[in-house]
């Protein structure tokens, strides 16, 4: 379906999990599934995918016998191995042995059906996967890393254990182990056996004699060679025959870092082997930075390797290298390396030269971008913290791609290329980080000083808005828009700058004081005039340019805007260029034509409220929108779906449904240079390019394609968040979906665990008992030593301690006095002994003397304490200070209580108000300062206990003051509906609307959070039945729509009950629960016809279960449902009558039953149908039957009753008409000649229907004989035609034919015969016609590069055509109408078909009537041409030499 495909990254930290056969083509394991691309010298393309593991692939290795190239295995983490087709791209057989992960896996390159895979717990399973049959080892307890099967010998399976052990094992002998290798000091990471058996390729350079080796291996088996690859830097050679190693080679230092690599980065190492074929001196392995090493073992010197791609580093990989694997095409020996770069590449195993670089992607592709200047640069952000650029138009190299991963170090979330500077890349992350890469230059990106809270979702380039800080203004600025809401404006010129928050102009250029909906998306009209942002309620906000004007409000969408796009300048038609296209999560694109605010400016904002198109199709959230700018009004929409949909807007029409994906798509972008060409991104790690008019499918699909999506999601791994944990695996896991499977888990720091914080709580919660303890009850215990009479040991110095310490907040307490209310004037009673016998003396002047000193006045200043013993004036002026002195202090509850002394209740409430101090207490006070006094403390009141989430408490204050409607709405507001609905039922009248909108209101937010039940008695409350009875059945399920159906009933609403009831019972019928059905339909009284209609189908399937054409029924049935002697149109009567009193004396009942039934759709069916489905149509079509025939219309019933036989051949189910037939039928011919009686003489049609009816019966009777006569097993014309193209199975001459063959007279019928080739002729005519429209489409295509003469004439030769095809069109169109009616409307079985099967039985039989012989030849040479015209002249050319050789042994 794809053009061009970056497929995901290939699995990390994995033994094998690529291989390639000898056809060339490679897979590699990614994620959860395997790629398969093609490979050549020069290029590759991938050709398909294997999906099928529910979690990480650790392993996938060929078959590499002769003839079975298309055959692979493949091990996961979710314990599986599975055998693939990759031409089918089907999984063959599997098996589950394993108990452990797996960790290697290879296929024997002996025994072509041998699979050996091996577990991190040692365990070694071989699976014959030809015989399925497993065979389980356990040579070592050890973690295996990696194993190999011997190319020489069948049974010897070598086998790298992490610790550095590597054992060779015989499987013929159960755990025997042939050698322990023993040399390596750590993790074995590869093994590859030498393709030359035996070991005298090296014996000279190993300083042996030919003589030795041979000694060595005269007594056994031939031995070979074995490398090994190990973490400790260092590749092995080892002789098998010898058991020892031979050589050891250690990794070359280098000293050369990658392009790709952070420097912070400790360097890893996986040294992978590989010995190529054809090659057996040479074995490439892996090394430090990326680097590729052959190493040359019969080289002498010091440097035995050299390096792949030489001395250039852009030719090598950049970081380590997991697997390689080598093939043999068209005369080069190729190598195909993966890396955790990213990139797989292919390197000519001749010239040491990269022939060729696949990229890959390791995460979601977030965002893709065409550059506007330079043509055919697609920029992509994904979630690998890499930002890449394809040339999507390199002829050399196809996936010319370039990688920048300096400064981001997160998610690319958002990209956008300047509109006039060539390489200028714009780039938002995940961590709210904004930069602009030049990607000419390898220097780092420019990072903006001003990050965003959340992730970054958008950005934008446009023209400078006012106030952009700085006196010269770029021409253009960068706006960023993040998950926080808020959209920033960057000075590209001066990102060290503090970015501007564009909300502060809009504020003021508006004058807008309340606070602004979260943004969500922003995107600029393309000639500057016009800036559209999305919020998060939904609406779309269009401002003028640069002002920020708002012109315009789109209040369309109901939920959070995800994306916005203008249509281009450039269109064909005027005014196209003000469409502004939206989409949100409520799966519908909505497009607005914005012409008349944008060229004429309103004096005030408009609300928009109508779209100008609606584009409805999708099932999920709309993630992203590319106009087409090629066309006028062509859009593209990606959606969680998993789909892409070409729109034509103007006609919204779709045009096509793209759905080569594999997960929700995220983004989109149509080429800028080929208006068929479309570029999609999605969660599935790839990008993917498509052709419009290639697709096959228009509409997006209707549900499937989600509800499969959501199947694949719930079969990943959860993590429970509703408890905290430590950050181990299951915090790894929710990060798995953006980290390529097998990549090492970085460890984080640890923080405090579930029992610490309880363990805190616990202490927190006894300090502060202890704090509030009584002062009495250390004394308390006192008593309880001496209760028995017996004096207290001796103290001791350990006892003194611990008492000491269970003491000591009680011994605080005890010391620790209150705040006096009076601080002032008390610490002036700890001054001085002089200065206190002065406050004496001049205490005794005031009161006793008329000459009172001038400087002295009680209660104030220095004499404030003397305001306690003087009159009250003086008294007030100490407690006006004392309060001053506490609110300085921050003790306003003192203050308070000194102005409640004084009697200013007012002014102590008015302080406690100020100060938001207010208690239950002060208020209660209130009504003693008056009425406006207590109301307004009440108000406060309310204010306070509100702002401390108090609201029940506040409400009820409210309810003080008489103020109801206010105390409602307080609980209303803060989604305390249950208490608001209390309160006001309790204090305002039934009838009140208050209380109905608070039942609606709670109603829609139960309904939105799932809580059905509840939001349908607040429907019931607010006088709401429909809306309650629709909410419960919103769930869909059985026991839902039941409760729905019969609350429906109850409050009076027939038509809803009536659907709901049904619905419920279709659902039980499908789960073919009978009992349930019909209990639900007789709980309504309308619903009798469907009760008969559910018989007849239970009676149906009963009788057809265990046949030909059905699976025995374990389903419980009624009793009325057992099979009886009788016919079972007789049966299903008797039954409607005894059960549900139907008779024939009734007959304005059966006819409004049959006026109900008649408004279902009962449409023809595909061969696709599913069986259930195909029943229940057949059963409407009998109780149509029997309705009919108990109102005594005959010809009716007989029409539905052949509408029923021929169901079964419209669903190509032959086995299942032949039950029905002699189920409808037991007495054959005989049976439709008792109906044929009851028919009126002069019912012509009823005529024509009985002939329909003997001509099925005589259709399935015709195969019965041939069956029983041939031995054919055939089931369908298409065998039969391919057993007489082929020659088919004769019988001997002269065997006996069984029945006479009269009866397939009535199958030679020369209208239906015409009837049916004039339908097949217009069928043909029509799709040629289809085939030569496709083709001009080609040519047009074409002609850029073909030329125009050669275009031109295949487009006149299919213009000669074409009249001719309309004028055979037209002729095959009268002849049809010239037919009769009775013909086109009645079924019957293909004449054709019949015919052949007569000739040949002739042929092989020879007993069939010459008349029936001749009959059927003259239709074949009429009609055979239109139907199978290969076997008809098969068949003719076979006839015309059978009656030649007739006519010479008669003359002889």
């Amino acid at each position: 379906m794809h053009e061009r495909l970056l497929p995901a990254s290939p699995n990390w930290y994995c033994s094998r999990s690529s291989d390639i056969n000898s056809k060339g083509v490679f897979g590699f394991a990614a994620k959860n599934t395997i790629y398969l691309i093609s490979v050549s010298e020069s290029s590759t393309a991938v050709v398909g995918e294997l999906a099928g593991h529910r979690e990480r692939v650790s392993g996938f290795t060929f078959c590499h016998h002769p003839g079975q190239e298309n055959v692979c295995a493949s091990a996961s983490d979710d314990g599986t191995v599975k055998i693939w087709d990759i031409e089918q791209k089907v999984s063959l057989k599997d098996h589950k042995a394993h108990q452990s992960t797996i960790t290697a896996l290879h296929w024997s390159p002996v025994q072509k059906d041998l699979v050996v895979s091996g577990d991190e717990k040692g365990i070694i399973i071989c699976y014959w996967h030809n015989r399925n049959e497993t065979l389980s080892f356990f040579p070592e307890p050890r973690n295996i890393f990696c194993l190999s099967c011997s190319p020489h010998n069948e049974n010897h399976i070598a086998v790298g254990y992490k610790d550095g052990m590597i054992i060779v094992m015989d499987i013929s002998r159960k755990n025997e182990v042939v050698h322990r290798l023993r040399g390596h000091d750590d993790e074995v990471h590869g093994l590859s056996w030498s393709p030359q058996p035996g070991e005298e390729l090296l014996y000279s350079r190993l300083g042996e004699s030919p003589e030795a080796s041979s000694e060595v291996s005269a007594g056994g088996e031939r031995g070979c060679y074995l490398a090994s690859g190990s973490k400790d830097q260092t590749v092995r050679i080892w002789s098998t025959t010898r058991g020892k190693g031979v050589m050891t080679l250690k990794l070359p230092s280098l000293k050369r870092r990658g392009v790709g690599v952070d420097p912070g980065v400790k360097e890893r190492l996986w040294l992978t082997v590989h010995w190529p074929k054809g090659r057996p001196t040479h074995v490439v392995s892996s090394c430090f930075g990326g680097e590729l090493v052959i190493w040359d073992l019969v080289k002498s010197g010091k440097q035995k390797w050299s390096l792949l791609g030489g001395a250039a580093d852009i030719q090598a990989h950049s970081r380590i290298v997991f697997n390689m694997s080598s093939v043999c095409l068209g005369g080069h020996q190729l190598l195909l390396s993966t890396s955790m770069d990213r990139e797989i590449k292919c390197w000519d195993l001749e010239t040491l030269e990269c022939c060729w670089t696949l990229p890959t992607l390791g995460g979601f592709v977030y965002t893709l971008t065409f550059s506007p200047v330079g043509t055919g640069c697609l920029a992509m952000g994904v979630g690998d913290s890499m930002i890449r650029v394809w040339n999507t138009l390199s002829v050399t190299n196809k996936y010319d791609t370039k990688t920048f991963w300096q400064g981001v170090k997160s998610k690319v979330t958002a990209l956008s290329w300047h509109p006039t500077k060539e390489g200028s890349l714009a780039f938002g992350t995940d961590d709210g980080k904004v930069g602009i890469y030049d990607v000419f230059s390898n220097k780092p990106p420019q990072i903006s000083s001003t990050y965003h809270r959340k992730t970054v979702y958008s950005l934008a380039w446009g023209p400078p808005v006012p106030l952009l800080p700085g006196p010269d203004e770029p021409p253009f600025s960068l706006y960023s828009c993040a998950g926080e809401g808020v959209i920033f404006q960057h000075n590209p010129w001066g990102l060290a700058d503090e970015a501007v928050d564009i909300d502060g102009i809009i504020r003021r250029t508006n004058n807008i004081k309340h606070k602004l909906s979260p943004h969500t998306d922003l995107n600029w009209k393309p000639d500057g005039k016009a800036l559209a942002i999305g919020n998060e309620d939904g609406s779309v906000d269009v401002y003028q340019a640069p002002s920020l004007r708002l012109l315009c409000s789109v209040q369309q969408h109901h939920k959070i805007i995800n994306v916005l796009r203008w249509h281009h300048e450039h269109g064909g038609q005027s005014g196209m260029a003000h469409l502004l296209a939206s989409g949100s999560s409520n799966a519908v694109v909505y497009v607005h034509d914005l012409r008349a605010v944008i060229e004429s400016p309103p004096e005030s904002p408009v609300l928009i409220t109508e779209a100008f198109r609606s584009l409805a199709g999708h099932t999920a959230k709309i993630t992203g929108l590319a106009w087409s700018p090629h066309h006028s009004g062509r859009l593209v929409t990606v959606c969680y779906d998993g789909t892409a949909q070409v729109w034509d807007v103007l006609g919204e029409e779709p045009v096509c449904n793209y759905r080569g994906h594999h997960g929700r798509l995220l983004c989109v972008q149509w080429s800028p240079v080929d208006p068929d060409v479309v570029w999609t991104g999605g969660d599935d790690f790839t990008v993917q390019e498509w052709t419009v008019s290639k697709q096959e499918h228009t509409r997006p699909p209707r549900g499937k394609k989600s509800m499969d999506l959501e199947k694949k999601r719930t079969l990943q791994p959860k993590s429970k968040s509703k408890k905290k944990k430590p950050a181990d695996k299951g915090a790894a896991k929710m990060e798995e979906a953006e980290t390529p499977n097998g990549q090492e888990q970085r460890g984080g720091g640890e923080g405090p665990s579930d029992n610490d914080d309880a363990e805190r709580e616990a202490l927190d919660k006894l300090a502060l008992l202890a704090v509030k303890e009584p002062t009495g009850l250390a004394d308390r215990g006192i008593p309880e030593k001496l209760q028995n009479g017996v004096k207290p040991p001796p103290f001791t110095k350990k006892e003194s301690r611990d008492d000491k310490r269970r003491e000591r907040p009680e011994t605080l307490l005890k010391k620790r006095k209150g705040r006096s209310i009076l601080p002032l004037s008390t610490s002036m009673d700890h001054r001085p002994k002089e200065e206190l016998q002065e406050d004496c003396l001049t205490l005794a002047a005031v009161r006793h003397s008329e000459a009172v000193p001038s400087q002295c006045l009680p209660g104030s200043g220095e004499h404030l304490h003397l305001g306690l013993f003087g009159d009250r004036q003086a008294l007030y002026r100490m407690f006006q200070e004392e309060g001053q002195s506490h609110v300085e202090g921050g003790h306003y509850d003192s203050a308070i209580y000194l102005l409640l002394w004084k009697g200013d209740i007012a002014g102590a409430l008015q302080l406690a108000t100020d100060r938001g101090e207010l208690t239950d207490h002060l208020v209660s006070m209130a009504p003693m300062a008056g009425y406006q006094v207590w109301s307004r403390t009440v108000e406060a009141f309310v204010k306070q206990l509100s702002f401390q989430e108090q609201f029940v408490k506040a409400a009820s204050y409210l309810l003080s003051i008489n103020r109801i409607y206010e105390a409602v709405n307080l609980l209303k507001s803060h989604s305390l509906y249950r208490e608001a609905i209390a309160l006001a039922k309790a204090r305002l009248q039934p009838e009140d609307h208050v209380l109905k909108d608070l039942y609606t209101t709670w109603a829609a937010v139960l309904e939105k959070d799932g809580h059905y039940s509840t939001a349908a008695k607040c429907y019931l409350a607010a006088d709401c039945p429909f809306e309650a009875a629709k909410v419960i059945a919103k769930k869909g399920d059985v026991a839902s729509m039941k409760t729905a159906a019969e609350l429906a009933r109850i409050v009076g609403e027939k038509e809803l009950a009536h659907s709901l009831a049904l619905r419920c019972a279709k659902e039980l019928l499908a789960a073919q629960d009978w009992l349930g059905a019909q209990e639900v339909l007789r709980s309504q009284d309308s619903l009798l016809g469907h009760q008969l209609l559910f018989c007849t189908n239970e009676l149906l399937v009963v009788r057809l279960a265990g046949t030909n054409g059905m699976g025995p029924s374990c389903s419980p049935t009624h009793s009325w449902s057992v099979p009886h002697a009788q016919s079972f149109l007789e049966n299903v009567k008797d039954v409607w009558e005894r059960e549900f009193g139907v008779s024939p004396d009734d007959a304005e009942k059966i006819r409004a039953v049959r006026s109900q039934l008649k408004a279902l759709e009962n449409p023809s069916v595909a061969s696709s149908v599913a069986m259930k489905q195909l029943l229940f149509h057949m059963s409407l079509d009998m109780t149509h039957c029997v309705l009919s025939w108990l109102l005594g219309d005959w010809g009716a019933g007989l029409e539905e009753l052949l509408r029923a036989v021929a169901r079964s051949r419209e669903a190509e189910s032959f086995c299942l008409m032949s039950d029905v037939c002699q189920l409808f039928f037991p007495q054959g011919i005989e049976s439709i000649s008792q109906y044929k009686a009851k028919l009126d003489p002069s019912d012509e049609q009823g005529a024509v229907v009985t002939r329909g009816l003997e001509a099925f019966l005589s259709y399935v009777q015709l195969y019965a004989v041939w069956w029983a006569t041939s031995g054919s097993t055939a089931t369908s014309a298409g065998a039969l035609l391919e057993n007489w193209l082929e020659g088919g199975p004769d019988v001997e001459p002269g065997q006996e034919v069984g029945p006479s063959l009269g009866f397939c007279q009535t199958l030679l019928s020369e209208p239906h015969a015409s009837l049916q080739a004039t339908q097949r002729a217009i069928a043909e005519v029509q799709r040629r016609l289809s085939s030569m429209v496709q083709q001009h489409a080609q040519i047009q295509k074409s002609q850029a590069t073909a030329g125009d003469s050669e275009g031109g004439e295949a487009a006149e030769q299919s213009s000669d055509s074409l009249p001719a095809l309309i004028a055979r069109v037209s002729e095959h169109h009268k002849e049809l109408a010239a037919l009769p009616d009775h013909l086109k409307n009645i079924p019957f079985p293909e004449v054709v078909e019949c015919c052949l099967v007569l000739l040949y039985m002739a042929r092989t039989l020879h007993s069939v009537p010459p008349q029936l012989t001749d009959q059927a030849l003259q239709l074949l040479r009429r009609h055979g041409h239109a139907f199978y015209p290969k076997a008809s002249q098969n068949a003719l050319a076979d006839r015309q030499h059978c009656s030649a050789l007739m006519t010479q042994t008669s003359n002889v």
